[in-house]
This record gives structure tokens, sequence and C-alpha cells, in this order.
């Protein structure tokens, strides 16, 4: 078995590892989603690397960041920054730049800027798109900060892998129900904040 100690601050760490790099993600993602707003070519530059970035397999994104930046907890937050972007940045764009026209160019008769229509018109009609990717990328950085602890991420990652090199069940289940409930809760939090913020 594994200790509570142990136990309780693997998780600490896990949460850490994989909710910092959300937050971080959605600090990047949803500003670059507005300048594409109002810029093709910043658009295409931006939704081609995010999809090839996303192209690209997590372990090969691991084993691409060790040699630049080598191993331990902060390598592991850019893995997981890079894994994330995407969903959050494409469907933010994609809420963005899919309102009703009609609606934009009455916002724009009764004297809005586009800073207001994108706040007061834009976001709203974003929202369902935006909380879907951010959603998809809590769940993908909580998987994915589980594949970091072969890079010395620590977390709930750790005890998964030493469960599996030593054929011990209770350890492997000591990292993985945890990440497991993580995700769920994580997921209905969201979902809860969704339904606050549309209301």
């Amino acid at each position: 078995m594994v200790a509570v100690e142990v136990l309780l601050g693997a998780t600490a760490q896990h949460i850490v590892l994989a909710y910092a790099a959300l937050v971080i993600s959605i600090a990047i993602a949803v500003p670059l989603a507005v300048l594409s707003l109002s810029s093709r070519p910043v658009a295409s530059v931006v939704m081609t690397a995010a999809n090839l970035v996303q192209a690209i397999p997590s372990l090969a994104v691991v084993a691409f960041v060790v040699p630049l930046l080598g191993i331990g907890f902060y390598p592991a937050i850019i893995v997981l920054v890079f894994r994330a972007f995407l969903p959050i940045v494409k469907n933010t764009w994609i809420g963005l730049s899919t309102t009703d026209p009609t609606s934009v160019e009455a916002a724009r008769g009764i004297g809005l800027t586009n800073g207001q229509i994108t706040r007061y018109i834009r976001f709203p009609h974003a929202y369902p798109a935006m909380f879907a990717g951010i959603r998809f990328a809590a769940i993908l950085t909580n998987s994915v900060a589980v594949l970091t602890a072969i890079i010395g991420s620590g977390g709930l990652g750790t005890l998964i892998f030493e469960g599996i090199s030593g054929s011990n069940i209770a350890t492997l289940l000591s990292g993985a129900v945890p990440a497991i409930l993580i995700a769920v809760c994580v997921d209905r939090a969201l979902g809860e904040v969704e339904a606050r913020i549309q209301k």
C-alpha cells in the first residue's frame, strides 16, 4: 500500500502540474483567438501552428522537450501547454468568428467599438464552443500529466509507473483512481461554471 502522505503529495503535485498548464494555455490561447479574429494572416499562422503541434504524439513532444529544457516539473508544464493549446484556441476562434453577422452589424450601428462587440456580442456567442475546448483540454492535461512522470514531473504518474514496473496493482490503482476522479470532478466543475456564466 502507498502511504497516505505520499498519495496526498502526489495528488497535489498532479493537480498543480495539470491545471497550472491549463491556466497558462487559456491565458495564451484566448487572446490569440481574439487577435486571429481581426487578422487572417495571424489566424492562418496560429491555426496552422496549433494543428501541427496537436498532430505530434504526446510522447514525441516529451522527447522533443527533454533535449531542449531537460527533465522535471517545469519542462513537463511546457509539454502540457503544447497539448492543451489547440482545443482552446481553435474552439474559441470558431465561436468568435461564427457570430451572427446581423448581430455584429446591429452592434456597429448603435456605435459599439470592435472591442465592445467582441466582449458583449461575440464572447457570449462563443462560450459554448470555448468551454467545450477548455473542458477537453482539462481532460487532456490530466491524462498527459500522467505520461510526463517519465521525465521526472512527479505526481500520480509516478505511482502508476511504479505500479506497472513492479507489477503492483495496489500502487498502480493508487495513482490511476485519483487521476480519474480528478478528471471527472474538474469536468463537472467547468460545466457548472459554464452554466453560471451563460445564465
